[in-house]
């Protein structure tokens, strides 16, 4: 047998944050890898009754895909780190009882946000709650399973990579699904079959470019370009990223709804945006902070019927990296994944000491970025504007600096166009006070 066609050898994946959305979809991908029949998979979380619940169902999973893989749980990490191939970390530190703090707090003072998790006020608090536990895990990790790579999903992903790269040697690399996305949906925009079409994309997590979208060697921008013009119904499936398309020269990752965050252009009045926000994640207010509590509460009850057997599981593979990067390192077939990492000589024109989303290859040699070369100008400045923020938040996460943090937010871009910096002040000390139960040491 061929070194690419050996099945692999039965391995440990630990779930960290076992209550998180994600375990479900991830879970199936893994047990979906081709020879992949025995294995054990470990899940943490504190909340002891979410992880009885992780538990039963990843015991349903198995069974319904007929697989023989063992099911461990504990609230303590440490207790089951110890030999991990993968740690999977979908931590979500505070729970329910920050986001309306992340929320509305900034609003009394303009910094109107839609999802709030990655950048601005509400991606700072959770950035300062996260960070030093997963700066923690990290430290965890490599006492305890030194060779095992970290799939990072958990938010705010650049300032966890970021600051993951400054603090810590554990082999990490940040993992979303704007890409895989948002490539979907430039098919479905453009009416090509996705197997088709032909695309590159660089940049930041959640502010990543398609540079290339093309179909049989025709350039697809300057028909979609006109076709969002003068289509009135495409317009309104996508307003922001659009708008920022025909300004900006090309389509960007995540949803509208993110990347109005990300930009001091749609969120600073009122009238804006109502003129190009739309419900969810198109752009409304506080659509995270008004929907979050009610998704977990959703996804509790869903595990108890999938338990009860009242709910029938969909067991085939999607589309999310980890599963992916599993199989490759496992049986030496190489994929290509964009991950958050380090930008070691990968795009030339953002900061060689920031994090980046680029092409990875990836085999039994681990995860290997692609050189991109160079942004075009104006997106790199957009990227730019975005890591000086991450830096200092970074900074703040691992110094458990309260200055850091109110810097970040001067440097923020939606922030600084609504508030001055003494306002910003303000609105972070009443933020650091709101939530200090969650900050230990600031």
């Amino acid at each position: 047998m061929a070194e690419t066609e050996k099945s692999p050898r039965p391995i440990k994946v630990v779930f960290l944050g076992a209550g998180s959305g994600f375990l479900e979809r991830l879970f199936i991908d893994v047990l979906n890898i081709p020879g992949t029949e025995g294995g054990e998979i470990a899940l943490v979380d504190i909340d002891a009754e979410r992880l009885e619940l992780a538990s039963g169902l990843c015991r349903k999973i198995i069974e319904s895909m007929g697989k023989s893989w063992a099911v461990t749980a504990s609230p303590n990490r440490r207790d089951v780190l110890g030999g991990a191939d993968y740690i999977i970390n979908c931590i979500e530190v505070s729970g329910v009882d920050c986001v309306r703090f992340d929320n509305d707090i900034p609003a009394r003072y303009g910094v109107d946000q839609c999802i709030g998790d990655t950048i601005g006020p509400g991606g700072l608090f959770k950035a300062l709650r996260t960070v030093p536990v997963f700066l923690a895990v990290l430290q965890d990790v490599e006492s305890l399973s030194p060779d095992a790579w970290v799939l990072n999903y958990t938010n705010p992903m650049s300032i966890m990579c970021l600051a993951a790269a400054m603090a810590s040697d554990a082999k990490v690399v940040g993992l979303c699904h704007s890409v895989q996305g948002s490539s979907r949906q430039l098919a479905k925009y453009t009416g090509v079959p996705y197997d088709e079409l032909k695309w590159n994309c660089a940049g930041i997590n959640h502010m990543a470019w398609f540079t290339e979208l093309s179909h049989n060697g025709r350039d697809l921008y300057p028909e979609l370009k006109d076709k969002v013009q003068s289509d009135a119904e495409l317009w309104e499936a996508d307003p922001v990223r659009f708008d920022m398309m025909l300004h900006f020269g090309c389509f960007v990752t995540e949803s509208s709804g993110h990347c109005s965050e990300y930009v001091p252009y749609y969120r600073k009045r009122p009238e804006l945006i109502a003129k190009y926000c739309r419900e969810k994640y198109l752009g409304q207010s506080g659509f995270y902070a008004d929907d979050w509590p009610t998704w977990r509460a959703d996804s509790d009850a869903r595990r108890r019927d999938i338990i009860a057997g009242l709910v029938e599981l969909e067991t085939g593979r999607g589309i999310e990296y980890a599963s992916m990067i599993i199989e490759a390192m496992e049986t030496n077939r190489p994929t290509v994944i964009h991950g958050s990492v380090p930008n070691d000589s990968l795009i030339d024109n953002l900061p060689a000491d920031g994090v980046v989303e680029v092409a990875c290859r990836v085999d039994r040699k681990g995860v290997n970025p692609v050189h991109f070369g160079h942004l075009p100008p104006q997106l790199a400045s957009l990227c730019r504007s975005n890591m000086n923020m991450f830096e200092m938040a970074a900074i703040a996460c691992i110094e458990k600096s309260r200055n850091a943090a109110e810097q970040a937010l001067m440097l923020d871009p939606l922030t600084a166009a609504v508030c001055c910096p003494a306002e910003i002040r303000q609105m972070t000390g009443e933020l650091f006070d709101a939530e200090k139960e969650f900050l230990p040491g600031f």
